[in-house]
């Protein structure tokens, strides 16, 4: 079964998108309440959302399988990216509601949960590890950015309503910090939407996994309020009138990135690829 797609970019930047897939396998589906199966937390559109980034010379790493079936941003190992949080599981038995995914009896066990890291989750984090070191070896930099995106109101998660833009670094561990200026500087910038960096969302497993700047490989996460592009109720459409503006400002963003990563590319690899 195919869990993921790829395609590689021109640039020292790739585009990671875990939480966009809506594939349930059916052995797992028939096992899921109907709560579960409506998938009210997944990231939807954004790789509709994200289409420009191909042309900027972006690799672009998308999920196909749904976060119910694993979770591609949590620690295979348990381990907690927020403290304070409270998380749902690598394969998570509630929604952001608190409400319950599976059939009782039905949840997976210990058995079940490594057999999806073996099929759903490790396949995809292999792909990013080996694109992040071939980027690196060969532009002599890397970037991650991370994308996500979030409803405004979880109160699971979080008080209130959260910021539009919400950038994460691992409280400053995964990314350079002249990089992450210079993207704040963009954000602020908008006289539209709000921004925040490290705030009530810092990062997850897979930024403050792969970001590792003194080894030229830099990590940033983006949660997007799912407001901006579309409906946060269901079912969920895509909003093209929202998407029209808030897109230009997501360019501008990744645009950044590309200067950045560019200016920092060794120069002798840098020109044998533009």
């Amino acid at each position: 079964m195919e869990t993921f797609r790829f395609q590689p970019g021109e640039t020292p930047v790739l585009l990671s998108i875990p939480h966009v897939g809506t594939l349930i396998p059916p052995d797992i589906a028939a096992t899921m309440t109907e709560h579960g199966l409506a998938q009210p937390d997944v990231d939807r559109h954004l790789d509709r959302l994200y289409h420009f980034a191909p042309a900027l010379g972006i690799g672009f790493l998308t999920a196909l399988c749904s976060r119910y079936v694993v979770d591609l941003n949590r620690d295979p190992n348990g381990l907690v990216a927020q403290p304070g949080l409270d998380p749902t599981e690598l394969c998570p038995l509630t929604s952001f509601d608190r409400a319950p995914i599976y059939r009782p009896g039905h949840e997976p066990d210990r058995t079940e949960i490594e057999r999806r890291v073996g099929a759903y989750w490790r396949p995809y984090h292999d792909q990013l590890h080996s694109e992040l070191r071939a980027l690196r070896d060969r532009f002599g930099v890397a970037v991650l950015f991370d994308a996500h995106s979030v409803r405004s109101r979880v109160p699971r998660f979080f008080d209130g309503t959260l910021p539009d833009f919400n950038l994460g670094t691992g409280d400053g561990s995964s990314a350079a910090q002249p990089l992450v200026a210079r993207l704040m500087n963009v954000l602020s910038a908008s006289e539209r939407y709000s921004a925040a960096l490290n705030g009530r969302m810092r990062g997850g497993y897979i930024i403050r996994s792969y970001g590792k700047p003194d080894e030229n490989i830099h990590a940033i996460q983006l949660e997007l309020t799912q407001s901006t592009y579309m409906d946060e109720d269901a079912p969920y459409r895509f909003r093209p009138d929202l998407a029209a503006e808030v897109k230009p400002g997501l360019e501008r963003l990744m645009s950044a990135v590309v200067e950045w990563s560019w200016q920092k590319a060794t120069g002798r690899r840098r020109a044998a690829y533009l």
